[in-house]
């Protein structure tokens, strides 16, 4: 059911399958997930126009790989650049932390990206324009929201003082820290009260440098110090306030230029962009939907910036509600699946924000005798090490819609990405085989699955693929050829001969022989068709 077989739209009143609040590159990439899949979306955004000055820097190989499921995957090479790694140093420059990152990572992206975010968000609203299904409305704040029946209206406050009205079957709020939709909710807040106050210069440099590594962190207790690559000709410096220190006094460009100095940046080598103080915060949601009201990105949890995973994190939430919302408003999946939603997010994100707050211990750490002790334990720790660490794999889900073995596997796990060859065509899976459900097997799938289990894949899209060893070139039309052997290895290391990946890259389980195969399709469309939820709570609903 569409939402125009429910209400009809008018001049003042847009009709939407999703209204989504918030334009940032969280919004931006959900609508366009959503628009993907046919979806009528419309967002609302405060700002009237882009905002221009950067905020988040960086971007992993996971969350890249999710940002060219939006259709920017060829656009994103001219305004990032791949970090090469990651470094921590005491104040004498001893390496306390080395990680090392690849221009090819473990999911066909470089393990670490650098980016300026307003060039990022250009390419996300250039490619929303090139969809008919979204609708921006820019200038237009949001001031209430009323739920009835199967519908969600929102009312808008233009900069011109008029009103609008959208009304649609789902909302998710994406309207960062200060989240008007999460106030509406009245969700509680857990704030674990661990935040620093912290003078961010964004420079773009006059002629090219090279930094090696791409971010570096300064554990210096004199004034902690973090150096970061934000995209071409640009990158940040960030220096902690100190006890005592005046915040005026920090939040000037004269202080910015004296800091930024020893670094060889002056206003003979860089243009500061912006000079500000900020506070992180470390701070999640306790509920992320009410009825068809749901949260995701800022709105729904605040992070210290040391593991890079605010951006990230929102943007998964993304990749995370499309395909569910999707699947409930084509009738393909109960409405519990939404319940999924936070389910499977809520405990990977406070899993990034605790790991954060640690990190943050260690890092801002003002008193030397104490900033002495931790390099003393840190430099113990790492005697005999030979060379920098790889990062880790992308956290896997915990629980939620997966189907898990008594014997373990990989359920919940991002899988990895590989090249693949379709008949002629190479190149890495998601861009040659496609995206959406994907069922992988070694074995012809077509026996097995039966009429009824290839009826209900195509429904939801499924690319069923039957992987051909690496110089097996086939006919088969649902066959691709294994270019190095990658997904062969992948099955072989979890002894299975299948495995059914969801939209969002993780593991929904994997299967051993045509028998489990089809008992793994079953699990699917008996996870997908469970009962819908109850009916959103008494007093969250302002409709008259």
């Amino acid at each position: 059911m569409r939402p125009h077989d429910l209400y009809e739209a008018t001049p003042d009143t847009d009709v939407a399958d999703v209204a989504v609040v918030g334009n940032g590159p969280v919004g931006a990439a959900l609508s366009v997930l959503l628009a993907q899949r046919g979806l009528r979306v419309t967002v609302l955004e405060r700002r009237p126009r882009p905002y221009l000055l950067p905020r988040a820097t960086s971007f992993d190989g996971e969350t890249a790989r999710l940002l060219a499921d939006t259709g920017i995957g060829d656009r994103i090479g001219p305004v990032t650049e791949p970090a090469t790694g990651y470094q921590w140093h005491t104040a004498a420059g001893e390496t306390l932390l080395d990680i090392a990152f690849s221009r090819v990572g473990r999911y066909g992206w470089p393990d670490a990206s650098t980016m300026h975010q307003p060039a990022l968000e250009e390419l996300l609203a250039a490619r929303a324009a090139e969809l008919p299904g979204v609708s921006v409305l820019r200038g237009h704040r949001v001031v209430d929201i009323a739920e009835r029946d199967e519908r969600v209206t929102l009312t808008a406050e233009a900069d011109d003082g008029s009103a609008r009205t959208v009304a649609a079957r789902w909302v998710v709020g994406c309207d960062g820290a200060n989240s008007f939709v999460r106030e509406h909710l009245g969700a509680p807040v857990t704030d674990l009260g661990f935040s620093y106050e912290w003078l961010l210069c964004d420079v773009e440099l006059r002629e090219p440098r090279e930094f090696r590594p791409t971010n570096v962190q300064i554990c210096d207790p004199a004034r902690p110090t973090t150096l970061v690559g934000s995209g071409p000709g640009h990158r940040r410096w960030e220096f902690m306030r100190l006890p005592g220190e005046s915040s005026a006094e920090l939040n000037r460009a004269e202080t910015a230029w004296r800091l930024l100095a020893p670094f060889g940046v002056t206003p003979d080598t860089a243009t500061l962009l912006r000079s500000t103080t900020y506070i992180f915060r470390a701070a999640w949601a306790d509920r992320w939907r009410s009825g068809r009201v749901l949260l995701a990105g800022d709105a729904a949890h605040l992070m210290p910036p040391f593991a890079g995973q605010g951006m990230c994190s929102g943007i998964r939430d993304a990749a995370n509600l499309a395909w569910k919302l999707d699947l409930a408003l084509r009738g393909l999946a109960g409405d519990s699946v939404l319940d999924t939603y936070a389910e499977e997010r809520m405990p990977h994100v406070k899993e990034s924000i605790l790991s954060s707050v640690q990190l943050g211990r260690v890092i801002c750490v003002t008193d030397p005798t104490a900033a002495a002790e931790r390099d003393a334990t840190v430099l113990a720790g790492r005697r005999g090490r030979t060379g920098p660490g790889a990062p880790e794999p992308a956290k896997p889900l915990s629980g939620g819609l997966l189907r898990r073995t008594p014997a373990g596997g990989p359920a919940g796990a991002v899988v990895p990405q590989g090249r693949v060859d379709a008949r002629g065509r190479p190149g890495l899976f998601d861009e040659v085989v496609g995206r959406g459900f994907v069922l992988l097997t070694t074995e012809d799938p077509r026996p097995a699955l039966g009429e009824d289990r290839w009826s209900f894949l195509t429904a939801l899209d499924t690319r069923v693929v039957h992987l051909l060893p690496a110089g097996r070139a086939g006919s088969d039309p649902v066959g691709v050829t294994d270019v190095d052997g990658f997904y062969g290895a992948y099955l072989a290391e979890h002894d299975a001969t299948a495995v059914l990946v969801r939209p969002d890259h993780h593991v929904f389980g994997t299967a051993n022989g045509p028998e489990d195969t089809a008992a793994l399709v079953d699990a699917l469309r008996a996870m997908l068709t469970a009962p819908a939820t109850a009916p959103a709570a008494p007093g969250l609903s302002r409709a008259g």
